[in-house]
């Protein structure tokens, strides 16, 4: 069976349009889109438009409508295609705790606007410049990060990759009350956007950080990352928009 991901193109003629797909009243009134990408992906078919990079021991695979990490030293899945201006990116994921080798409640991750500067047109898959699923190795990307439920469930953290191995950490985006940590066997909604020099995550219509990036990244890629644990995750979309100023009301075209 082929994959059931596609690109879809939209011209959205009303602001309330996209609002429906970027979250009722989080974008501010004045603006609107002049054209929409989505993307989707029911876990239907094949990785045709996904890359893994995962360490010896673990599988990825898609089984029943779900994309399946089951890891045991480190796993990244990279969406192949680029976003950029204003994102929107959501999915369903479950930590599975079922007595399997890999069911350790940790690290439900990703990565997302992430580029290598050293990869031609900052792919951070490009051949050549892939990895090997090792945490380390992504040290080099500037990206958004969010490690939920990290360290054996302790931690949960936001970091703006600078391309070094600092991986600079603010104490607001340093959470670990229990709040903010995962539960085994639970589905979470995860929302990601880039937007305006902002980036949020949100986690089951709250949201969870905001950072107001002075040097925002406009454009890059996702990725799914975790390791030492058993993910299983479900409809993926990701959006991307350009936005125009709305009119007056009493302006005539």
């Amino acid at each position: 069976m082929k994959s059931t991901l596609r690109g879809l193109r939209r011209a959205a003629a009303r602001p309330a349009l996209f609002l429906g797909v970027f979250a009722l009243g989080l974008l501010p009134s004045c603006l609107e889109p002049i054209r929409t990408v989505i993307y989707q992906d029911n876990f239907a078919g094949d990785f045709t438009q996904w890359v893994v990079e995962q360490m010896p021991g673990g599988t990825t695979r898609f089984h029943e409508g779900s994309l399946v990490i089951d890891d045991a030293d480190g796993c990244t899945v990279w969406f192949r295609e680029k976003l950029s201006g204003s994102v929107d990116i959501s999915y369903d994921v479950t930590v599975v705790q079922k007595g399997g080798p890999h069911d350790r409640v940790s690290d439900l991750n990703c990565f997302w606007m992430a580029t290598d500067p050293r990869a031609p047109d900052g792919c951070p898959f490009a051949p050549g410049h892939g990895r090997s699923g090792k945490f380390a190795d992504y040290d080099s990307l500037l990206t958004y990060y969010v490690g939920y439920g990290g360290n054996t469930n302790t931690t949960t953290r936001f970091r703006r990759y600078d391309g070094t191995p600092a991986r600079p950490l603010l104490p607001e985006h340093d959470l670990s009350d229990k709040k903010f940590l995962l539960t085994p066997n639970q589905t979470y909604h995860i929302r990601l956007v880039a937007r305006d020099g902002t980036a949020e995550f949100w986690r089951d219509g709250k949201k969870i950080f905001t950072f107001q990036d002075p040097a925002p990244l406009t454009g890059g890629w996702f990725a799914f990352r975790t390791v030492h644990s058993h993910l299983e995750i479900r409809n993926f979309h990701a959006s991307e928009a350009e936005l125009l100023p709305v009119p007056p009301p009493d302006a005539k075209p």
